[in-house]
């Protein structure tokens, strides 16, 4: 072979020749910037840099968990600073602020030229978000100078700058979830527009009605006001009935004066909240789904793209056709993924050199980001040490009864039943004598329960580190023996002597009845679709984050002080009035609504949590914000309920319901029926069932198997009790899920666009080619 060395090793027992490839420097950089587009491919990073090995070994090194774990941890710090800033609960100097967030700006900075220096400069000053956070940076030192210089001299100043912190969450490379979301959002905007705007119009004709209606009737609501006097209130108090925040409070006085006007009322709400309401949440998702379609479609090209540089890279002429060794193939994926075990990169190999032809064809070159993102577990088939230890005992009659009894359905049907009870004795009244005792029986039982589990299954497969649910069972149990423990320790006692000791027993002991999930099957699968579509939720708590985080600041500095919150033993005659005298009698102050204040950063982000969930507080809350201020501050939580629930609410919960329907439903994509083909043809597979029973474990060292012969029976002898399986609907990235959202709606070819064409594609355009997503991602 070209390119290899050979040595030999001398033993007392023969010889061993070695032949290893010998790569020239030349090579080495061809390899790791083959890597590096591989590595972009496996986890769709779509960041143009420069090929120079000094740049390469520089992005290595920028990718690096370790950078972005720093890089987020300031993300955090610079966004926690303003729980520390005015107004805060616990406000620190502002020196101490002020330095922390100088440090933050010098990691973003030092972040950003790090960036530079891999990127192309003509790319790096085109990139919108590179020039996002460089004027960030020099807004926010100019902020902070003024600002100091101000205190200085004790002169109260507003810090401006605050609200866009956001922007170093958004906009390093990290975070590409949360730009997409945004940038689906800032797409989704104009269409939605048209909708919005006849739902204002909407909103108004039926405002000039109740004008007309009501107005010179001589009507007072419950707190003497006019009724229905002045086009903007009840422009506001009609937006407000569309959320049902103020129904049927808005009604009343019409309602007593006639019956029939509740017709007015029912009609509008017939209208606008349920017809209206129902086609912003279809608009809303329609388009946005045809966004995202585009943002994932674009994503598989230009994730082939870079595929296609890789293999370019790496190919060798073998007859008629470019390919890739197996030798270059194994140095490229140990590069990419340093901690892949043997056996399981022998695998990969075996899925991707169908015909063992010794090297890699490109149809199945491009295949190995999607090979590499798929979780193989490597399980072990072990003996249960009492049947290692004692082997006559745990083989007896009566043992084989025992393991039959608990791997039996009825045994967990017997189980449901004892957990249904408890919950009847959880609700009764503990402080009687039997319900104490019962208390002990259940506990009991549950111990029971686990013990004849590790009797019957081997204790390592039981509690291997992917089987969650066993995990969850016997913590739960564990949990249980501990409240159940505490609870008589501090009854024995004669007093409780601590609430909150109490309350994390009561949990504890309520906790209990979560084993129900463990044991009903599709109560199991609708949990574990939950948590395998959480990446997925995370990209919107990202979007939530930065929109509560922008309204708060923003709350903070129009409202900080206007309304006070004094402790119920208080007082001060102020108490009754929230602190200000605008709000004496008022339904706000009455309704002991002091609390939610905008005076720090968390009473913000909890009073905004409040109106997400547009109860009756919201009208009573930017009633009484407007009533300390000027009725314009109707207009922030007005603006707050269409961006944050009517836009990202709605879009939410049409993607959390798209991606649970495909997660759901789904069935395994190309490249994992593949591998799954290669395991059973290798003899090498089982079933997903027999893992289920707990006899597997997953947790086994396999780096130093692989397959060492060219017969099965070699294979088998090889990898002596190893097996392998495709684990069950996982996703190790967001985008894995979303390309199998909108893999059967892009239409099959072989090439897809060029790279312009792909930066320059539209919602609704189509490829005259019409790549698929097969051969695209």
């Amino acid at each position: 072979e070209v390119g290899a060395f050979s040595f030999v090793l001398d033993n007392p027992n023969g010889t061993l020749t070695v032949t290893l490839p010998f790569l020239s420097p030349n090579q080495d950089q061809d390899l790791l910037l083959a890597a590096a587009y591989v590595s972009d491919a496996q986890y769709n990073r779509n960041v143009p840099f420069e090929t120079s090995p000094q740049a390469i070994r520089l992005y290595y090194f920028y990718n690096h968990w370790t950078m972005r774990t720093v890089t987020y941890f300031f993300i955090c710090v610079d966004l926690a600073l303003a729980l520390f800033e005015e107004p805060a609960w616990l406000p620190l100097p502002f020196l101490v602020t002020s330095t922390a967030e100088m440090l933050c700006l010098s990691v973003f900075l030092g972040r950003l030229v790090h960036f530079a220096k891999v990127t192309p400069q003509a790319v790096f000053w085109k990139d919108t978000k590179n020039i996002c956070i460089v004027v960030t940076i020099v807004l926010t030192l100019i902020d902070v100078i003024i600002y100091g210089s101000l205190e200085a001299v004790a002169i109260h100043g507003v810090r401006c700058t605050r609200v866009l912190r956001p922007v170093f969450l958004m906009n390093f490379p990290e975070s590409r979830q949360i730009r997409r979301a945004f940038r689906s959002l800032r797409n989704t905007l104009p269409d939605i527009l048209y909708v919005f705007l006849l739902f204002l119009f909407s909103v108004l004709l039926f405002s000039l009605m109740a004008l007309k209606l009501f107005g010179d009737r001589g009507l007072h609501t419950a707190e003497g006001a006019p009724y229905f006097a002045n086009i903007l209130d009840i422009a506001f108090e009609l937006y407000v009935l569309v959320t049902a925040a103020n129904s049927p409070d808005v009604m009343m006085p019409a309602y007593e004066f006639g019956w029939w006007y509740s017709l007015f009322f029912i009609t509008y709400v017939i209208i606008n909240t349920y017809i209206f309401m129902s086609v912003f949440l279809a608009v809303v998702y329609n388009n946005y789904r045809k966004h995202l379609k585009n943002e994932i479609r674009t994503l598989a090209y230009l994730k082939r793209h870079k595929m296609i540089e890789a293999f370019n890279i790496l190919k060798v002429k073998v007859g008629t056709e470019f390919v890739v060794t197996e030798a270059r193939w194994r140095r490229l994926v140990k590069v990419v993924a340093p901690d892949i075990s043997s056996s399981h990169l022998e695998l990969l190999l075996r899925t991707s050199d169908e015909g063992q032809k010794g090297h890699v064809d490109k149809t199945n070159f491009l295949r190995l980001a999607d090979l590499l993102n798929i979780q193989v577990v490597t399980i072990n088939i072990k003996k249960h040490p009492l049947e290692a230890w004692m082997p006559r005992v745990y083989q007896s009659s009566a043992s084989l009864l025992i393991q039959r009894v608990v791997r039996h359905r009825t045994f967990v049907w017997v189980y449901d039943v004892i957990i249904l009870v408890n919950a009847v004795f959880i609700a009764l009244d503990e402080t009687n004598p039997f319900i104490s005792y019962a208390e002990w029986l259940f506990l009991f039982l549950y111990v029971i329960e686990i013990l004849l589990k590790l009797y019957t299954f081997e204790p390592r497969a039981y509690f291997g580190w992917k089987q969650f649910w066993n995990w969850f069972d016997t913590l739960i149990i564990i949990a249980a023996l501990v409240a159940t423990v505490a609870n008589t320790t501090i009854q024995s006692a004669g007093k409780y002597s601590s609430q909150q000791i109490l309350d994390i027993v009561l949990i504890l002991r309520i906790l209990r009845l979560l084993r129900v999930i463990v044991s009903i099957q599709r109560f199991r699968v609708i949990v574990t679709t939950l948590i395998n579509i959480g990446p997925t939720m995370l990209t919107f708590g990202g979007l939530v984050v930065v929109v509560y985080y922008v309204f708060a600041i923003v709350g903070m500095e129009v409202f900080q002080g206007r309304v006070r919150f004094f402790d119920p033993s208080s007082s001060s005659p102020d108490a009754l009035a929230c602190g200000n005298p605008a709000l004496k009698d008022s339904a706000f102050a009455r309704g002991r609504y002091c609390r939610n204040n905008f005076n720090d950063l968390a009473s913000s982000l909890v009073l905004l949590a409040e109106l997400t969930a547009v109860n009756q507080c919201f009208a009573l809350i930017a009633s009484g914000f407007a009533l300390v201020t000027h009725q314009a501050a109707k207009l922030y939580f007005i603006g707050f309920h269409v961006v944050v629930v009517i836009l990202i609410v709605n879009i939410f919960i049409a993607f959390i319901l798209e991606a649970f329907f495909v997660a759901y439903s789904l069935e395994k994509s190309e490249v994992e029926t593949a591998i799954e083909k290669k395991i059973q043809e290798l003899r090498l597979g089982v079933q997903e069932e027999e893992v289920q029973d707990g006899r597997l474990a997953d947790s086994v060292d396999a780096k130093d198997c692989g397959f060492s012969g060219d017969e099965e029976d070699n294979e088998r002898e090889a990898l002596k009790g190893l097996y392998f399986r495709i684990a069950s609907r996982k996703y190790r990235t967001v985008d894995a899920l979303l390309q199998q959202m909108f893999e059967s709606e892009i239409a099959p070819e072989d090439e897809g666009p060029s790279l312009e064409e792909i930066l320059n594609l539209s919602p609704g355009s189509s490829h005259p080619r019409k790549p698929s997503f097969e051969n695209s991602a």
